[in-house]
């Protein structure tokens, strides 16, 4: 298990995701308190996950997720934000992407918060791509006008950009019942 995470740690920053003591607050309490040591690889992909994509986004660029879903779940989301150090800044930092995959109406919505409001989630999708306690793989595709994303290599949808300003699109989070087994 250790070996495992440790390969996916070394696979996520080689991938311009940086998985940093400092990133740990919310999977750890609080951040004063405990610092892991880098041999605790166990805490480091623990959901609520916070990590920097090195360079922020760009055309050509993709971030992937791997993971299993909780036996009994009810969502996860991922994120890309703007601003990795303004979680507590008002207004609420920039959303460039947020997707939930609802359980209970088996729903994969996608949504933006630019300034503070958030945009009418969008909702259609041809199937729900997650089932209960089994792996998947999300990948986001940063192309010039909109994020394609895929699971399980099967392409869903397209959002079309509300960030406009790619670079500043620096941190991946994860929050929901899942866990994370490999970040690229």
């Amino acid at each position: 298990m250790l070996f495992m995470l440790k390969m996916a740690v070394q696979a996520a920053e080689k991938d311009g995701i940086n998985v940093e003591d400092d990133q740990l607050n919310d999977s750890l309490g609080n951040p004063g308190l405990i610092s892991p040591d880098k041999e605790d690889l166990s805490r480091l992909l623990t959901v609520p996950f916070s990590g920097r994509i090195r360079g922020g986004m760009r055309p050509g660029k993709k971030i992937i997720v791997m993971g299993i879903i909780d036996l009994e779940p009810d969502s996860f989301d991922v994120s890309l934000t703007c601003g990795r150090d303004s979680e507590k800044d008002e207004p609420p930092y920039d959303v460039a992407l947020k997707l939930t995959a609802r359980f209970n109406d088996r729903q994969f919505l996608r949504s933006a918060r630019i300034s503070g409001k958030w945009t009418v989630e969008e909702a259609s999708t041809s199937y729900f791509p997650f089932i209960p306690d089994q792996p998947f793989r999300i990948e986001i595709h940063c192309e010039h006008q909109r994020f394609r994303i895929f699971v399980d290599g099967h392409q869903l949808f397209d959002f079309y950009h509300k960030v406009k300003s790619l670079p500043s699109i620096d941190t991946v989070r994860i929050h929901g019942d899942l866990q994370i087994t490999k970040l690229g």
